[in-house]
């Protein structure tokens, strides 16, 4: 969104999110081993709250309804902006928000006759998840390596592919791709859970997540299912959530021999001895190591 179509008090607000985002960065940077407390007075914050609102309105999903059946457009006429916000800042302040559970929409997958589930929150859910990305996003961005591509801020799947190119024409000569079956559905609670409580030391934060993912699944048939995994694809907090699970597959490969830290003489040593040199290109769930073995003379 261009800064100049928002209206003087949401400019300020975006303003305020922006320089309170790169203090988190900042910070989370210089230091890999800081937890960061007293988070969630940023989530009620009413500038973040602001512009998780213009996130959520201006997003192409925001004429879908959540169980509650209400709209982006009908929440706004009917309470407007600023009441719905004051209120909603009123919950979560008092901590009486709950979220509710995700609507079930099946839609098929692209060149395939199965399908994938959408789990459709509430505008207030969507609003709430919003805030929450807005904070803990660049407190994880610092963590996240070179080689993830995905629901990422400034990076693309056509940036994967370049980086794909660039490594064929650096010796790395095969391409094993990779897709995680199902892997929002699948990604378990207690293992996500760990990886943010060492960035995120705010219980308030931390109970407000763990909420978002067990608030359970409204099926189409209309009978509720638990979500004893998995985060909804379809949640705005859920990419993330997801690429910090994920973020594991970097941090493997980097460690491993043959890996991007391996020296290059070490590799021309592997090389020589027919053993791989590995590199990951991961775009969300779908992932690409390339190998690098020497060429039979």
């Amino acid at each position: 969104m261009n800064t100049s179509d928002l209206p003087p008090g949401s400019l300020r607000a975006e303003r305020r999110v922006l320089e309170i985002q790169t203090k988190l960065h900042r910070w989370a940077n210089d230091d890999p081993h800081r937890r960061f407390d007293d988070l969630y007075n940023l989530v009620c914050d009413p500038a973040f709250l602001a512009m998780a609102w213009e996130r959520v309105a201006g997003n192409k999903g925001a004429r879908s309804a959540g169980v509650d059946g209400m709209t982006v457009a009908f929440v706004g006429e009917r309470f407007g902006e600023a009441g719905f916000l004051a209120e909603l800042r009123d919950h979560l302040k008092f901590r009486s928000f709950r979220p509710v559970p995700v609507r079930e929409r099946m839609i098929p997958k692209p060149g395939s006759r199965k399908r994938r589930r959408l789990g459709i929150p509430t505008v207030a859910d969507r609003v709430v998840q919003a805030s929450l990305k807005l904070v803990l996003e660049p407190i994880f961005e610092a963590d996240f390596a070179p080689c993830s591509y995905g629901f990422r801020p400034n990076r693309r799947a056509h940036d994967a592919m370049a980086e794909t190119r660039f490594l064929a024409s650096k010796t790395y000569e095969w391409v094993l791709e990779g897709d995680i079956t199902a892997c929002f559905d699948e990604i378990s609670h207690s293992a996500l859970m760990d990886r943010v409580r060492a960035r995120i030391g705010d219980k308030r934060v931390l109970a407000l997540v763990k909420a978002f993912l067990k608030a359970g699944i409204l099926t189409e048939v209309g009978t509720f299912k638990e979500t004893v995994t998995g985060t909804p694809q379809g949640g705005i907090l859920s990419p993330l959530l997801a690429n910090v699970a994920l973020s594991v597959l970097a941090e493997h490969f980097t460690q491993i021999e043959g890996g991007p830290q391996t020296s290059p003489k070490r590799r021309f040593t592997r090389r020589r001895k027919g053993l791989a040199n590995y590199r990951l290109i991961r775009y969300a769930d779908d992932c690409a190591p390339r190998t690098q073995q020497e060429v039979p003379m």
